[in-house]
């Protein structure tokens, strides 16, 4: 028996350094290729101080955490927001002040700097410059028309039916699926699963309930792809037109060739910095990627203003610059039609689908952050979500453009050239099988295990979000609760 298990362990070890030399050779290749491709253009970091860059983020997310999710500042300390306001760099700071009065937080560094965070309403949580006491643009409120939610049943609203579950699912593994889902080291927060659009499994995390907005991160990224689809269905864009960035207009810039499509793919090759490109030093120059979201500049134009790394839909890489971009049309879009930024989300998307909880952060400016600034509840990640299983449909309203829904689930050209099956349209492919689902799944996620699993071949929305401080675990939890939702449902 000895034997037997020393051999098994010697196998598992053979595979996993196989798979380890198979991971280094894609790296590689991805990284050559990029090189044979690239521009002689500069690349100039982003300023500013390490820990100033850190400290914003912590304050911001700090502010939200309270402010909108209503957690407790010591919880939140400890559990919220590791990406741009790291756990290590806490330590080298002060203790948030929470200004209840004044809706703000505070964070002081040892050169007794302080970076501050406040709250807007309905622009949730802004990061000020230093020394600055408030942002350059006027906050507006943003309402929902739509009736209270307790009035209207699911998905317009919050009420579910009384009836048991349809007789096809194994009820048992569902229940089974959703303790798999709360490892208590996952720290999840809110566990949701739709099935043919009914919710047939949910739970929440102590202190969270249906409708607590709760960090989301790059699941934003997917809601910059909706409100774009918004757009180009309402006749605004054209999905493969060249994107008509102000800053690109010169005569010979090169930029101008980049296509909407090309920013929705990953792949506008402008250059930057971001911690998930295959050559990124972590001991290097602070990311543009994490600054998009801490210097609290005008976020468009930083990127906008970024020079071509590589010739457009070449190379795809996840970089903030392109959601950053997309917003950026999408605000020319609307001032150049004359209506208010700020409410289109909700009067164009949210409530045609049922949405109530979403806050979109802003920079000092009043652009959206939402490559990954904003904050929203489990049910409405949901809602979105099957808004893309109803082909961009939802109430016999077309709110997506045929086709839509099919580009951003379908590989992108650049990402296949580097062999990586893996992103689509500002939506993540499961090409690889990074969850134990049909390779037809494509998802929403964010970092610290924040997840919306779509899987048309089963009519299925997974929804799961947690504490980032349980992102591991979680991620191994919730991989594990797919494959027994999977096991319990029926395909089509």
């Amino acid at each position: 028996m000895r034997h037997t298990l020393v051999m098994l362990g010697a196998a598992v070890l053979v595979l996993a350094t196989v798979a380890a030399q198979d991971r280094e050779a894609q790296r590689k290749f991805v990284i050559d290729r990029a090189k044979s491709l690239e521009l002689n253009t500069p690349y100039v970091p982003p300023p500013g101080d390490v820990l100033d860059h850190h400290t914003s983020g912590y304050a911001k997310v700090m502010c939200s955490a309270v402010f909108i999710s209503g957690l407790d500042p010591d919880f939140a300390q400890e559990h919220i927001g590791y990406f741009t306001g790291p756990y290590d760099s806490r330590a080298k700071v002060s203790k948030p002040v929470i200004d209840r009065a004044g809706k703000a937080v505070h964070v002081t560094m040892p050169n007794g700097v302080t970076r501050t965070a406040k709250y807007l309403g309905s622009q949730g949580c802004v990061t000020l410059p230093a020394g600055q006491k408030d942002v350059f643009f006027k906050p507006s409120l943003v309402t929902s028309q739509l009736p209270n939610a307790d009035t209207q049943d699911w998905p317009m609203g919050d009420r579910l039916p009384s009836t048991p579950l349809p007789k096809e699912i194994d009820a048992a593994k569902i229940a089974a699926a959703v303790d798999a889902a709360f490892d208590p080291a996952g720290f999840t927060a809110a566990f949701v699963v739709t099935w043919k659009g009914r919710i047939i499994a949910e739970r929440y995390g102590p202190n969270i309930t249906k409708t607590t907005p709760l960090e989301s991160w790059s699941m934003g990224k997917s809601l910059t792809a909706t409100l774009m689809g918004v757009l180009l269905q309402q006749g605004a864009y054209e999905l493969w037109q060249r994107a008509p960035i102000p800053e690109w207009q010169s005569p010979g810039d090169p930029r101008a060739a980049i296509r909407i499509g090309d920013i929705l793919h990953m792949s506008s090759g402008l250059r930057i910095k971001a911690p998930q490109d295959p050559d990124f030093d972590p001991n290097g120059t602070y990311p543009d990627h994490l600054y998009l979201y801490t210097a609290a500049i005008d976020s468009f134009k930083y990127a906008a203003t970024r020079p071509l790394e590589w010739p457009p839909n070449t190379v795809g890489r996840y970089r903030n610059t392109d959601p950053v971009l997309a917003n950026y049309l999408i605000r020319l879009a609307l001032e150049k039609r004359g209506e208010p930024y700020h409410a289109f989300p909700q009067k164009a998307l949210f409530d045609k689908i049922g949405i109530r909880t979403m806050v979109m952060e802003t920079d000092p400016y009043g652009n959206f952050l939402t490559q990954g600034y904003e904050l929203g509840a489990a049910r409405d990640w949901a809602r979105l979500a099957n808004l893309y299983l109803q082909d961009g449909v939802a109430n016999g309203e077309r709110i997506l453009p045929e086709g839509f829904v099919k580009f951003v689930s379908t590989l992108a050209p650049a990402w296949e050239a580097d062999k990586r099956p893996i992103y689509g349209g500002f939506f993540w492919l499961n090409g690889d099988s990074s969850y134990p689902a049909p390779k037809d799944a494509y998802y929403m996620t964010g970092v610290g295990g924040q997840t919306t699993l779509i899987v048309p071949s089963h009519d299925l929305v997974i929804v799961r979000q947690g504490h980032y401080k349980g992102a591991g675990p979680g991620g191994r939890a919730l991989r594990k609760a797919v494959q027994t939702i999977l096991e319990a449902v029926p395909a089509k």
